[in-house]
């Protein structure tokens, strides 16, 4: 069993704690509601980039080592995401050390030297290669289906930013990004674990009671004018061609978001799924086929990846377009729907187990207005109906949502064949 506990301090931050007794472990997790999308403009991946510089010391730590042997000495092993829309600092510690963590991780974002500059800017410049070909081409296939699904926005941006913004930023421009982004009305805290709330209420109040700052900036909204199947190929040197196929989805509040999370499942969720039992028992043409589903402020994103030979290009585009056709326009069968909502609710049930699942849930959840319960998450899906299902997915996969992103040695007559099976796909939907 697990509690959760609020408190908000004066300067507006916000404070989540989610206490679960039976663990051995607690974990902390500080939010800022700020990530690619944010972006300064003409600075792309600088929200990214400051999370990386972060690392590099502050007032107390003189470098990330005795940052990193501070957080080891109780436990700890600190890291960080950057996604669209936050940057979230972690750390497991030991359920003892809750207010050590705390202090810790207030020296590394309230007083950051920033030095170490271009030393992180190699660093960067190595991640952001990985995505790039020998002639300087965008081959990270979520990267290209997101410029096309939200182009000339920083939704569209990788969030690493490109080569040349990466080289671009100076301290100065961390440095004002700091002070507009990572103010307490625009970040939270969350713990979760074994803990006692009030000790890690004080813990923080302690140390991020001085924290000041105003309002963030405003968000710019992404403007969709899509109106049909956009597609794109980029050559690369590779055994495979890496494919997404991707559609706009849906917004963070629209209530149709949990028929999405069932029918990802039904699509890549395990052995029984359909494009798993298609595309590798029945075909042999893929090793793996996975979904992921993106759900921003207004708008979002669902998902198929997979990679296979090129010869197998074609077969694999028509098998994927042919299963999610068939969901938009074909009821789920009862027993495959149940199926399906069983291992959800197995998997939700499961999460009450993980520190990692519980921060989320109630933390990322307080900081994005959308706290939900286990109980009410398994009484949604389990409201779902198959014809609900259809209609969600009828809007959801509608042509003028479709982007396909090709990635690999594909051959200009399969090019040709795929952009025949999304003109086909386009005028057989009504």
């Amino acid at each position: 069993m697990f509690s959760c506990t609020k408190k908000v301090l004066p300067n507006g931050l916000r404070l989540v704690s989610v206490e679960m007794p039976h663990l051995h472990s607690a974990e902390i997790a500080i939010y800022i509601k700020a990530g690619g999308r944010n972006d300064t403009p003409g600075k792309a991946g600088i929200s990214h980039f400051l999370e990386h510089m972060l690392f590099r010391g502050s007032s107390e730590f003189a470098s990330n080592l005795e940052l990193e042997i501070a957080f080891e000495a109780i436990g700890g092993s600190v890291n960080a995401a950057t996604d669209e829309e936050t940057t979230c600092y972690f750390s497991r510690v030991h359920p003892g050390q809750i207010g050590e963590g705390i202090r810790l991780f207030s020296s590394m974002l309230l007083t950051p030297t920033l030095e170490g500059l271009e030393i992180e800017k190699r660093i960067i410049t190595e991640e952001a290669l990985e995505d790039i070909n020998e002639r300087g081409e965008e081959t990270n296939t979520s990267n290209l289906c997101s410029k096309l699904l939200w182009p000339d926005h920083p939704l569209g941006t990788p969030t690493i930013g490109y080569l040349d913004s990466i080289k671009g930023i100076t301290a100065e421009d961390l440095r004002a990004y700091l002070a507009a982004h990572y103010v307490p009305g625009n970040a939270l805290i969350v713990a979760a674990g074994r803990h006692d709330s009030d000790a890690f209420f004080a813990a923080c109040a302690e140390h991020f009671a001085g924290w000041g700052g105003g309002s963030p900036p405003a968000l710019l909204p992404p403007v969709e004018l899509q109106d049909e199947p956009r597609s794109l190929f980029v050559k690369d040197s590779d055994s495979q061609v890496n494919l997404q196929i991707a559609f706009r989805g849906f917004a963070r509040q629209d209530k149709r978001l949990m028929g999405l999370r069932l029918m990802r499942r039904i699509l890549c969720g395990g052995g029984t799924s359909r494009l798993h039992l298609s595309l590798r028992e029945k075909l042999g043409i893929v090793y793996s086929v996975d979904a992921s589903l993106s759900a921003y402020e207004e708008t979002g994103a669902f998902a198929v990846e997979l990679a296979t030979a090129p010869e197998n290009l074609v077969v694999a585009v028509s098998e994927v377009l042919r299963e999610v056709k068939s969901l938009a326009f074909e009821e789920v069968g009862e027993a495959e729907l149940a199926r399906v909502k069983e291992g959800y609710f197995y998997d939700l049930e499961y999460s009450a187990d993980s520190t990692y699942e519980m921060q989320v849930r109630y933390g990322w959840g307080e900081l994005m207005s959308l706290v939900r319960s286990i109980d009410e998450d398994r009484v949604e899906a389990g409201a779902i109906a198959p014809e609900q299902l259809m209609h969600t997915a009828h809007a959801l996969f509608a042509p003028k949502n479709l982007t396909l992103a090709a990635v690999g040695p594909w051959k200009a007559g399969a090019k040709r064949a795929v952009e025949k099976l999304i003109r086909e796909y386009q005028k057989g939907w009504s």
